[in-house]
């Protein structure tokens, strides 16, 4: 399966574009795509998700033209800040997109993305590689992130908006090959942030293009595919599983058969139980009855009965010598 998970959105495009947009997608290869909403910290108190929502439809085999299919849709935030106190509000941002990426704009805001943010809520970590970048991407801080879990995104549809010039394509070059060093290609994923439909490639058109400023062909598509759906499938857990470890899922009803046997055997228990209760109910009342049958010809014989039994048994013996 083929990942893209970042395709721009905002309330100016209209319903029909964005369908176009999904549909070329579709034909393209992309099996689940994401619709990017940015916003900037720091976050309201309330966060809504304007983002709407699609409705799965029927798999490429099953329409009756793969032009009419739209690949799975997610809701993603990107949070644009440039100071680490501004993210307080990042768990509610969790809870109202299905992924969550950050953008920092300073070196501070990138160190604490790389090392300090919570993983939880936060899965990408987004930069704008058109712009010159106020810090250097360094091997420690980026294989920290990765090995934390975090990836880093790279959109190649940066380059093709129509206001990028010839400088910006050039940043762009050098912030992708700093990038893949500092990586060594790992924790790497492509996305197209394409605004419409002409801003989208496909896959082989996207690894060819990255492995020309040094990613290998096996990461670039472990890019477009392994490495995103680690982050679908981690996030759906997240917010569906308990405590992101253990998923939810729905059990199996239970056949008549099956409900009248566990009836029938729960019936047999406890008629066992109430037996069970009755025999030591009755035990417990003949031995402090004392009586002659049942459990009272075992109960415990006292110190001076047993000194009458021998006396009498002493008696007897005398009477029977007397007697011969």
């Amino acid at each position: 399966m083929l990942y893209d998970l970042n395709i721009a959105w905002s309330s100016s495009i209209s319903t029909a574009e964005l369908e176009r947009t999904l549909r070329f997608s579709s034909q393209l290869g992309y099996n689940v795509v994401a619709l990017n909403h940015n916003l900037d910290a720091p976050l309201p108190s309330q966060i809504p998700n304007p983002i709407p929502q699609f409705a799965p439809q029927a798999t490429p085999s099953q329409a009756e033209n793969r032009q009419q299919c739209i690949p799975t849709v997610l809701r993603r935030l990107t949070v644009n800040f440039s100071d680490p106190s501004q993210n307080q509000q990042l768990p509610k941002a969790a809870q109202a997109y299905d992924i969550l990426a950050l953008r920092p704009q300073t070196e501070k805001a990138f160190q604490a993305a790389c090392l300090t943010v919570s993983t939880t809520e936060v899965s990408i970590i987004s930069l704008d590689l058109t712009a010159r970048l106020p810090f250097h991407l360094r091997p420690k801080p980026c294989m920290a992130a990765v090995a934390r879990g975090l990836r880093f995104e790279v959109a190649y549809g940066q380059t093709l908006r129509p206001d990028t010039d010839a400088r910006a394509r050039a940043n762009f070059a050098g912030n992708v090959i700093q990038l893949v060093r500092a990586t060594r290609g790992r924790g790497l994923i492509l996305s197209s942030e394409a605004a419409n439909a002409m801003a989208l490639r496909g896959p082989a058109d996207i690894v060819n293009l990255l492995a020309v400023w040094g990613l290998p062909t096996d990461k670039g598509m472990e890019a477009l595919g392994v490495n995103p759906r680690g982050i679908v499938v981690n996030e759906g857990i997240k917010r569906s599983g308990f405590r992101g470890v253990v998923d939810i899922v729905n059990v199996a009803e239970r056949s008549e058969e099956e409900q009248s046997k566990l009836s029938k055997g729960k019936d047999r228990e406890v008629v066992e139980v109430k037996d069970n209760r009755k025999r030591k109910n009755g035990g417990s009342e003949t031995a402090e009855k004392g009586g002659d049958g049942g459990a009272g010809e075992n109960a415990p014989v006292s110190k001076r009965q047993a000194k009458k039994l021998k006396a009498a048994l002493m008696k007897k013996e005398v009477e029977e010598k007397g007697a011969q």
